[in-house]
């Protein structure tokens, strides 16, 4: 299930339109899209197009680079794999002609299954979308290939090593997309993408989607793209609406123990705690599971096979509560989260709205809960002044705010 089904309507006001040209366009009837990608759309489960999708999917179709920003949960997934179709002959079906780089297996996972199935109609039921991601096989994304595919869905290291060795033929790519580019243009991973990009044809169309943009990212892409039209959240606009923030002071050594208190005091459909290293993780959901409260566990220690058991299980509603680090802040979609409690708080602000953007999706109410202990005092504040937001002390009440 994509982070794009059922989407809560976007405030209109909270788009700025830096350049003439980007107005919304209310239906997906109205877009320039080819009847059978409308009959994907529509089999997939859209209805109505969300704020960025009316804005960002028909310059898209125009072929010219584009860099979006929208909240997490509002469409971005649906818009690039709408736009991106769109730009797709499939009369060359065993022709390579898009790249979607994203910076978790897991995400890649999820775009390729969004990809393929609003395209099945356009491919007639073939296998055209396949991912290719780090922890598998390299012989295994070798015979993917060689199989014929159209779009390739992958992380940067693993697509730059099929780039390297000739298997990933870039020659006919149409079109590149770097979601959550705020993460792939780190340090992290800006000398893979750059690399991928050595490979490309010079005029590749390149479409970058993220919940933030931060300046130092923007002045980078000013390399990869040519005159991209902008379409971008105020700053303002970017703390999710719907989610109550609270903190609750409180030192590391008695964190454990708040959290089993909050956890008897009120009855969770499903929420995710985030800590900063895997070993926190590991200690936070074995002290829990000992004292009889069943919660998941996911950190990038854990094999590929690991990390999707977990996901189906919490995603399932098997277990109710999943223990984190950022591995999961990004794009992986769970329905029912309503309560994100960060039990530490993360030490990149930009990651402070990926971890609540976890909750109170589509329209629901959510909480997010931050520990802080005296020495995070200040990252809270400054997470605050970043956002311009105000985070409450938690309210005895505070399970009013929970609930559909």
């Amino acid at each position: 299930m994509s982070d794009d089904k059922r989407i809560a309507p976007q405030d209109q006001d909270s788009f700025v339109d830096d350049q003439p040209g980007v107005k919304p366009i209310a239906s997906f009837d109205d877009m320039p899209l080819h009847q059978n990608l409308l009959r994907g759309i529509y089999s997939y489960g859209f209805e109505k197009p969300s704020s960025i999708q009316q804005r960002a999917i028909a310059p898209l179709t125009r072929g010219g680079d584009i860099i979006a920003q929208a909240q997490s949960g509002t469409g971005k997934t649906g818009a690039f794999s709408i736009g991106l179709l769109q730009r797709l002959d499939f009369r060359h079906d065993n022709v390579l002609q898009a790249i979607v780089l994203s910076p978790t297996r897991e995400l890649a996972m999820q775009t390729a299954e969004v990809i393929g199935r609003i395209g099945e109609y356009l491919a007639e039921g073939k296998q055209f979308c396949e991912t290719f991601v780090g922890g598998t096989r390299v012989q295994d994304d070798l015979k993917k290939l060689q199989a014929g595919i159209v779009v390739a869905v992958g992380t940067p290291g693993r697509v730059q090593d099929l780039l390297k060795r000739g298997a990933l033929k870039a020659d006919s790519i149409r079109i590149i997309v770097l979601d959550e580019a705020d993460e792939m243009l780190s340090q992290g991973f800006a000398d893979q993408v750059g690399d991928v990009f050595r490979f490309l044809p010079r005029d590749v169309q390149v479409a970058l989607f993220s919940a933030t943009m931060p300046e130092d990212v923007l002045d980078l892409t000013k390399k990869l793209m040519r005159d991209p039209t902008r379409i971008l959240v105020k700053r303002e606009s970017l703390t999710l609406e719907g989610i109550k923030q609270f903190y609750v002071d409180v030192e590391e050594e008695h964190k454990i123990d708040t959290l089993m208190d909050l956890y008897e005091t009120v009855s969770i459909a499903q929420s995710v705690i985030f800590a900063n290293s895997r070993r926190k993780v590991d200690y936070i959901a074995r002290t829990l599971n000992e004292n009889n409260h069943t919660v998941s566990a996911i950190h990038a220690d854990m094999t590929k096979e690991e990390r999707e058991r977990v996901m189906n299980t919490f995603r399932s509603g098997s277990s109710r509560v999943l223990v984190t680090t950022d591995l999961v802040a990004r794009g992986i979609d769970v329905h029912h989260v309503n309560i994100v409690i960060n039990y530490e708080i993360p030490m990149n602000k930009e990651n402070y709205l990926h971890r609540i953007g976890r909750g109170g999706r589509y329209g629901r109410k959510g909480v997010a809960i931050n520990f802080v202990s005296q020495k995070d005092a200040e990252l809270l504040s400054e997470i605050e002044a970043h956002y311009h937001t105000q985070i409450e002390e938690l309210p005895v009440d505070f399970a009013a705010y929970l609930g559909e």
